[in-house]
């Protein structure tokens, strides 16, 4: 339990009752050549007070990336935390090798060199820590960072963008700490409200029209934004780019992980105070956030209550009005982009997804969850897709509680939430939503442009407790090249697959050199589809591997093994 004294002080902060302090605004780099050093630290959160800390840069946060669609990013990651960590683009589009997902380490002590070009439109992305079951503990002590990417449809736009004075990113976020005043992981007493990791926040605005790019960086919680005396503002963007035209909001919920962009006009207001606030008293039960986290009051979640922002409404950053600029922007575009979403009639395939508490019953929010009765298993890879594929997925979430789902690599457009289409605020480009506790969501996305047969992309429920779990609600799936030929290649002299062709259960394949690991393989059929895939544990690595047949039908197959230095392509035949 917290001490009285942090009671007390995350009372005053809760309730406004602290003097305001002006929010950090994070640096920024803008170069294709980027160095970042992920290290540790220390921060006061609260005055007086050393919390220990990670950061990029810095003692928190990351300085913010400024980069330009078609850019070739160079980046070094130099990982001074003293343990393993990784760093994910959450929301952009790069190769898996590039994405920062829990396959791609950094070692303590190590750099990562991730080179790729920027294919994304024009929006607000973050990166972020993305370690095996550490993920919740590296980002709640301050491992993130902005990345803003400009394209030319944007830049013809009259809009606010001179960061730091008109364009504003605010990364709002609840942490716990303990009675030490250190941060917490993995638990749900997230009472201590910031933005940009300042308490009790606040933010100079110009009176003229103002962007502010909102990033959900909580590990759990939901807002529920909105202004002050229900003033309405205009979201011009979701988490991977324009809208097509403004949408008039003066409520835009949004999940762990999601991103948005709004306009506010304060032209009128010089002298005035705004407080951006999260009127979580509307958010309905079965949301963390809500008043009940569950879909019922008999289904607790330990740690949730008492919790003076749960269920309430509360501010989150008061935002004073102040001259404007010299060269003010004063009115809000009607047309913004040309997005045309993916028609579901182009759809390749449809993938289903099943959302299970793994306890059922009344303590299910305190247990874990699966997504088609399975969680994360770094050896397994759930779902293969082929290169080129438009495909739907399809959820159904059977547990007590919303999970904000994320998915790598690609951005989707939904398609309808419980059979109805999505409201206005989630008809853009997205990579996070929240599947509502006992309803149904579909959404369509494409998977272009990048493939690879033994790194893959991750998808995942965004609340990192979740994520994060000894059996965590995360799975990963490979795209695949299928057009790739597939000649009946000889093994080289060095390399023998025996027996073949085969009655018996396995095969075995052995390459001459004891130096040379096998890392991966897959088995392809004579279309093309990928039936097994195994990348194999780093500690399991030899120059010899053995594979099951047993489950192959009669016919011809394609083995592809893949070592550190080459792939070798092999036909063979299963008999009965």
């Amino acid at each position: 339990m917290k001490s009285q004294l942090l009671t007390y002080v995350l009372c005053l902060t809760f309730f406004g009752m602290l003097s305001q302090s002006p929010i950090i605004i994070p640096g920024t780099i803008e170069s294709t050549n980027v160095n970042l050093t992920l290290q540790n630290s220390t921060f006061q959160f609260f005055s007086g007070e050393d919390t220990s800390t990670m950061g990029v840069n810095g003692p928190v946060l990351g300085p913010t990336l400024i980069v330009n669609n078609g850019d070739n990013m160079n980046i070094n990651i130099t990982n001074n935390l003293g343990e393993d960590t990784t760093i994910h683009w959450h929301g952009m589009h790069v190769p898996a090798a590039s994405d920062g997902g829990p396959h791609t380490v950094i070692g303590a002590g190590q750099t990562w060199n991730p080179q790729f070009q920027v294919k994304d439109k024009a929006s607000t992305y973050w990166y972020h820590p993305h370690l095996l079951n550490q993920t919740d503990e590296h980002v709640s002590k301050g491992v993130s960072g902005f990345i803003i990417v400009r394209d030319t449809e944007e830049a013809a736009l009259n809009l606010p963008r001179t960061y730091g004075v008109d364009d504003f990113p605010l990364a709002v976020q609840t942490k716990s700490f303990d009675n030490s005043y250190q941060i917490q992981a993995n638990v749900n007493d997230d009472d201590v409200l910031m933005v940009n990791a300042t308490i009790n926040g606040q933010l100079d605005v110009p009176a003229q029209v103002v962007r502010l790019r909102l990033l959900n960086g909580s590990s759990q919680r939901t807002f529920n934004f909105g202004l002050t005396a229900n003033r309405t503002f205009q979201l011009i963007g979701t988490d991977g780019g324009l809208l097509n035209a403004p949408v008039t909001l003066t409520r835009l919920p949004l999940s762990p992980g999601a991103r948005a962009e709004v306009l506010v006009d304060f032209t009128t207001l010089q002298g005035q105070s705004i407080h951006l606030m999260s009127y979580a008293s509307e958010l309905p039960d079965a949301n963390y956030g809500a008043t009940y986290p569950g879909n019922s009051p008999n289904k607790p979640l330990d740690g949730y209550n008492p919790n003076a922002l749960n269920g309430a409404d509360f501010n989150i950053l008061q935002m004073d009005v102040v001259a404007q600029t010299a060269s003010p922007i004063t009115t809000i575009p009607t047309t913004l982009s040309n997005d045309v979403p993916l028609a579901e009639v182009t759809a390749d395939e449809t993938r289903p997804f099943t959302f299970e508490p793994l306890t059922p019953g009344l303590q299910q929010l305190n247990g874990d969850f699966s997504i088609n009765n399975t969680t994360m298993d770094m050896n397994v890879i759930n779902e293969t897709v082929p290169l080129n594929n438009t495909e739907i997925w399809t959820f159904q979430n059977n547990s007590a509680i919303a999970h904000p789902f994320h998915i790598h690599d690609v951005q989707f457009y939904i398609l309808d939430i419980n059979g109805n289409p999505p409201p206005p605020y989630l008809q853009g480009r997205k990579d996070t939503f929240l599947v509502p506790s006992g309803g149904t969501a579909r959404f369509i996305t494409k998977f272009e442009d990048y493939f690879d047969e033994t790194i893959p992309y991750m998808y995942h429920c965004h609340m990192l407790k979740h994520e994060d779990a000894p059996a965590g609600m995360m799975g990963q799936f490979l795209v695949v090249d299928q057009t790739a030929g597939l000649e009946d290649l000889e093994l080289p002299k060095d390399a023998i697959l025996y027996p073949n062709p085969s009655k018996g259960t396995y095969m075995t394949v052995r390459l001459q050199k004891p130096s040379e690991t096998i890392n991966a393989y897959s088995i392809i059929n004579q279309l093309g589809q990928i039936v097994q895939n195994q990348k194999i544990h780093k500690n399991k690595k030899n120059n010899t591997l053995t594979f099951p047949i047993f489950q192959l039908a009669q016919g011809h197959y394609f083995i592809k093994v893949f070592t550190q230095d080459r792939i070798i392509t092999k036909k063979f035949t299963k008999n009965h």
